[in-house]
């Protein structure tokens, strides 16, 4: 179950991801788009999206930092394992509950607005439950293991994680992880294989191209022909 979970499952998931990205830009990329829905609802929209998107940003922040990030460096620039902690813990803790405060309004508007449920899809069902699931169980990992220092994931599960770039995953790391992050891991997982196949596929569709593209260059009019032209009476004889 070890090698199951920890040395096949993830490289399992990035091959759903990298294959479901494929076969959704070659045989859907009209599809690939999160469907927005504003048309039907936009003022619970206007509250609920900013906020789970900048509470999944940052997120996504804390986790590369957590596991890319070696305890070594942060020694070197001088934070204490105690400091990184509260950091952790704090900041952490915000950015999960930002991110679900801005999914409950999302499910909460999705689920009270007619037109925005009907066009709710299985799969955007199950991209939900898996989301909530895995914020959900890593704030309550964490704040479970609140006292002291803390749990110290950097040196158990961030080591596996980065091993598993060296294609020689340190399985033996995760058999002592406490089941809370384990289950978080184990859902996590899950996520990123189901991305390609929901809404969530659009992160992969940044304008980065609007960083890069030309100027756009706008010419002035004379301010006497800006407007409809006056009407004439007919009779008149137009001007030549």
């Amino acid at each position: 179950m070890t090698t199951l979970l920890w040395g096949a499952l993830p490289y399992v998931a990035c091959a759903l991801l990298v294959a479901g990205l494929v076969w959704r830009y070659r045989y859907d990329k009209y599809g690939w788009t999160t469907r927005s829905s504003q048309v039907y609802e936009s003022k619970l929209l206007n509250v609920a999206s900013p906020a789970f998107h900048y509470g999944i940003l940052f997120v996504l922040a804390g986790h590369v930092v957590g596991l890319f990030v070696p305890a070594s460096w942060t020694d070197a620039v001088g934070a204490s394992e105690h400091t990184y902690h509260l950091f952790s813990l704090y900041g952490g803790t915000f950015a999960g509950a930002l991110t679900v405060a801005g999914l409950a309004l999302l499910i909460y508007r999705r689920r009270t607005r007619a037109p925005v449920f009907r066009a709710t899809t299985a799969n955007d069902k199950a991209m939900y439950l898996f989301l909530v699931a895995a914020i959900v169980l890593g704030m309550t990992a964490k704040l479970t293991h609140a006292s002291g220092d803390g749990y110290d994931y950097r040196r158990t599960i961030a080591p596996w994680a980065r091993s598993l770039f060296t294609l020689r995953p340190r399985t033996d790391l995760m058999t002592g992880v406490p089941v809370l992050y384990q289950v978080h891991a184990v859902v996590g997982l899950v996520l990123i294989a189901l991305v390609p196949y929901t809404r969530l596929v659009h992160m992969f569709s940044a304008p980065l191209q609007y960083l890069f593209r030309p100027y756009v260059v706008y010419r002035s009019r004379d301010p006497r022909q800006l407007g409809p032209r006056p009407d004439r009476r007919g009779w008149e004889t137009p001007h030549r």
